[in-house]
């Protein structure tokens, strides 16, 4: 990527270089086995949803945790890697959004912030 095309907020490391070639390289499997993480705990937060026996719910949660950190792990990497981006947002702009979020969910929530019935 040239330097024109790079934002002063994008918080990222090096890329580690993969072939490209019509093969399948690291980057390639890492991004298949995100998105079949993502995929995954999907399901799983679907299932625990639905789960009416409290045994099978309990296996579906641990299931569905060990799932999500695998996916989490598997970001991580890929970040180290280089292969995932980010961008900085201004500070304002995130205290706006927490102040709107919070604003919402104190007037339109049957619970208030402290827990008690409105």
């Amino acid at each position: 990527m040239n330097q024109q095309n790079q934002s002063p907020n994008q918080i990222k490391n090096p890329k580690t270089q993969v072939p490209k070639t019509p093969q399948m390289n690291d980057r390639d499997f890492m991004n298949d086995m995100l998105a079949t993480e993502k995929y995954m705990t999907d399901a799983y937060c679907t299932a625990l949803n639905e789960a009416s026996h409290e045994a099978l719910y309990q296996d579906l949660r641990t299931i569905f945790n060990e799932t999500q950190d695998c996916q989490r792990e598997l970001y991580n990497l890929m970040f180290k890697h280089g292969w995932y981006k980010l961008e900085a947002e201004d500070q304002q702009k995130v205290q706006q959004k927490h102040q709107q979020f919070y604003n919402y969910t104190t007037t339109q929530f049957p619970y208030g912030s402290n827990g008690m019935m409105q």
